[in-house]
């Protein structure tokens, strides 16, 4: 008998179980292709056209209805300042003194010159009447008598410029001078501002003309009143687009009663547009890759197809779609990091929104009615 048996039969036998192992691989690989890639769980949404309001967006410059710098318009010294810092000033109120002696004095000596032609003139006129002096001595004497009154008008007015009034009603800026100060003409003294109306100017490209008007509404908001919004109205649109920015300027009027805003303040502007119908979506349904938009749209058979939109303007969670949609279309809202084009989905809260805004199966302010019983 040998003493090592035959290696055919190991060979075989070994042949065959890879055989085997094969055939058993390539059959769970074809049982777990059969199913393909699981769908994906979303949620849609019936996109219908919704009444759309936005604003044209700004930043503006808070203007005072009324502003000035106080000055002198002489070179004299003060006399005394007879207001303070952040005072109300009502029109007329005086502000400062300038040192007027000579010019005091030059009133006094102008009058006593009139009373003194008024005197000839009275004198020369009975004169005239009893015809012991011409008529044309008594012209001569009644010129005199005009030229003493204009030089005492003069003298006044000299004196009048010596004391500095507010031109018109409103704040005080900070005081600038004290008494004793030398000022010449031009030297600031202080400033005044009628802030009861605030104009606020902004600019817009001209491509926004044809959206602007006049007694259209404006929002303003600033960073010292957060939360606050100022409503105002469009009072001016420049008659002029620059030349170099290619931007026109527009005037809004804000009431500020309260004196909150002040002038040089930099507010966001938006100025509300018309109302109108377009489609919008929720920001979370769109796929944003650069410039370029895209949502993904339920085909046939819970197919989704990548479709590229043209967005508007934004609001509240939300996006305008120009073009790319139509009324009916179902997107995908949720889930859309899963997806892929051409992929597979499983709709598991399909919703729609109608023209009020209101999602379909919600109540009309937002929140889904109760079940009945």
């Amino acid at each position: 008998m040998p003493r090592f048996l035959s290696a055919r039969p190991y060979r075989a036998l070994l042949a065959f179980g890879l055989v085997s192992l094969v055939v058993a691989c390539g059959k769970g690989d074809a049982e777990g292709g059969k199913g393909g890639q699981p769908p994906a769980t979303v949620t849609t949404l019936q996109v219908q056209p919704v009444r759309w309001s936005d604003e044209l967006k700004a930043l503006g410059t808070a203007n005072a209805r009324e502003s000035v710098t106080i000055t002198a318009s002489v070179s004299q010294t003060i006399a005394s300042v007879e207001f303070d810092s952040g005072e109300y000033a009502k029109k007329g109120q005086p502000l400062v003194t300038l040192v007027q002696g000579q010019q005091a004095a030059n009133v006094v000596q102008a009058q006593a010159q009139l009373r003194n032609a008024e005197q000839l003139y009275e004198r020369n006129r009975k004169l005239a009447d009893q015809q012991l002096i011409s008529r044309a001595d008594l012209d001569t004497q009644r010129s005199a008598l005009e030229a003493a009154r204009a030089q005492v008008a003069t003298q006044r007015a000299t004196v009048a410029d010596r004391v500095i009034r507010a031109p018109f009603s409103g704040v005080l800026g900070l005081r600038l001078v004290s008494a004793g100060s030398l000022v010449t003409p031009g030297t600031p003294i202080t400033t005044l501002d009628d802030v009861s109306l605030i104009k606020l100017d902004f600019t817009f490209p001209e491509s926004a003309l044809s959206q602007l008007a006049i007694g259209q509404r404006i929002n303003a908001r600033s960073e010292a009143w957060p939360g606050e919004t100022f409503v105002g109205t469009v009072a001016s649109i420049d008659s002029r687009v620059d030349p170099v920015s290619r931007a026109v300027t527009v005037r809004a009027e804000i009431p500020n009663a309260d004196g909150r805003l002040r002038p040089g303040m930099l507010l966001d502007v938006g100025v509300e547009r018309a109302t109108r119908d377009t489609l919008a979506i929720p920001e979370l349904a769109l796929q944003q890759n650069g410039a370029m938009a895209s949502v993904f749209r339920v085909e046939g058979g819970n197919q989704v197809k990548e479709v590229p939109v043209k967005i508007g303007s934004r609001r509240f969670g939300e996006v305008e779609i120009v073009s790319g949609l139509k009324p009916g279309d179902r997107i995908v809202v949720e889930g859309t990091v899963k997806l892929r084009d051409g992929g597979k989905i499983k709709d598991v809260g399909a919703k729609a929104v109608g023209e009020d805004g209101a999602r379909a199966g919600e109540g009309g302010d937002g929140a889904r009615p109760a079940k009945g019983g």
